[in-house]
């Protein structure tokens, strides 16, 4: 059965496993399912969402070919995905009919993506799915006809999994060891800070948690992870993710301006750029706008706080459990942590080390172009079920306006930080000056 909570006006609808397997194993489950296929040789065409005028949209986009590749791959989604939803309770046909819509409004959002003008100034899915979601939720009955299809966390757990298989730990490797040591400093360095913000303005634990998690790490899929280990609110989640979301904007077009203005050597731009934007795709598009060695720079940067979303969530989980119960003993103690722990983030981890050192180097480069475009299509479907079940009032009167000065002063403190050690680092100051040519 569903469980309904309420967000000012809108219902969210928590579905309960109607057998003894939780959300998150059924995201490892579906994912994997989903990779096995695929590399077996199931490899539907992938969508493309490029055009730059009407005749390009009409001759490229809505050709009758590329309709049929994204159908193809909707089913490839829809089959795994209304399996695990029937366990997790929900009704088959208004899940699948839910999930359909919710699957071309993915496909909608990519669209306006892969415009040129959304593009240049790097509007990206992400933000087109979120808004399109609101707008929605806030003037149309859509989410009351979705029902239960409407489930964020769902999947963009099952996106997460399949992210691990595009992460490669010998990538991370040969992109050298000082955006490792650039990813440590500022992911620990940004989240204490932040963290230590948070309390002082007087915001709750949980939320303190998500906000320093996500603008420490990478975004939103941080704050998924972070909000997994600690069993967080969703209604506070979808307040970061939005949050997060509404400040990568501004960001991603001042910064590379500010850095070509100032001279800024172009490494030095990309390891900045991408020690501090929130979602990879910002970091891409921030990137381009400098030139190609700074976009290169920044994604290596990026790569390697990606990598440590697994780390962090274990961390996370730890920490969250001795702190809620510090007389457990270490037995209880960690079993307890086995039991807060995000499954999702295991299986994104074994999905890397699977994807890093288990397959030959073709498998990795004939799926990977298929897998990115599977996880991208699962997150654009949760940014629009988040978008769906946020109420901007929340936006507006949560925490009187706390949380969102907190994040916007850990942010700036990231930045600072992030720029230091971007031109001690990779400026030559330390160290010779890498290129990424």
């Amino acid at each position: 059965m569903a469980q309904t909570a309420t967000i000012d006006s809108h219902p969210v609808t928590k579905l309960q496993p109607r057998l003894a397997v939780s959300e998150d194993w059924l995201a490892v489950w579906i994912a994997a399912v989903i990779i096995v296929l695929v590399l077996i040789g199931v490899r539907p065409g992938l969508p493309r969402y490029g055009w730059s005028d009407p005749q390009g949209l009409t001759s490229t986009v809505f050709a009758l070919d590329n309709i049929s590749r994204a159908v193809q791959l909707g089913i490839l989604l829809l089959i795994p995905a209304t399996a695990g939803g029937l366990v997790l309770g929900a009704r088959l046909l208004p899940f699948a009919a839910g999930f359909t819509v919710l699957y071309a409004v993915a496909c909608f959002s990519q669209l306006l993506a892969g415009y040129t003008g959304s593009t240049a100034v790097g509007l990206e899915y992400v933000i087109y799915a979120l808004v399109i979601g609101l707008v929605l939720g806030h003037a149309t009955p859509v989410r009351r006809w979705l029902g239960d299809a409407v489930q964020a966390e769902y999947y963009i757990k099952i996106g997460l999994v399949v992210l691990g298989a595009g992460i490669l730990f010998t990538e991370l490797v040969d992109a050298g060891l000082l955006g490792i040591v650039q990813a440590l400093i500022v992911v620990l360095s940004v989240w204490f800070f932040c963290f230590w913000l948070c309390k002082r303005l007087g915001v709750d634990d949980e939320l303190s948690t998500m906000l320093s998690t996500a603008v420490s790490i990478c975004g939103v899929s941080a704050a998924i992870a972070a909000c997994g280990a600690i069993q967080g609110d969703r209604k506070k989640l979808s307040y970061v993710t939005s949050l997060v979301l509404v400040v990568a904007v501004p960001m991603m077009i001042v910064m590379p301006w500010i850095s070509k203005a100032s001279g800024m050597p172009e490494v030095v731009a990309g390891a900045w750029l991408g020690g501090t934007l929130d979602t990879s795709a910002a970091v891409v598009a921030a990137g381009e706008l400098v030139s190609q060695q700074a976009r290169n720079a920044a994604v290596v940067v990026k790569l390697s706080q990606n990598v440590l979303i697994g780390v962090a969530a274990f961390a996370l989980t730890v920490w969250w459990t001795l702190r809620k119960d510090p007389s457990a003993t270490p037995n209880a103690s960690a079993a307890v942590i086995w039991e807060r722990f995000p499954k999702f983030v295991l299986g994104f981890l074994v999905a890397s080390f699977v994807f890093s050192f288990a397959l030959a180097d073709q498998y990795v480069t004939d799926t990977r172009g298929l897998l990115t475009g599977v996880r991208t299509a699962w997150f654009a479907m949760a940014f629009v079920s988040i978008g769906l079940e946020t109420s901007i009032g929340d936006l507006v009167k949560t925490g009187d306006g706390r949380p969102a000065v907190a994040f916007l002063g850990g942010q700036a403190f990231n930045v600072i930080v992030t720029l230091v050690l971007a031109y001690l680092l990779f400026g030559g100051l330390l160290f010779p000056a890498p290129a990424f040519n």
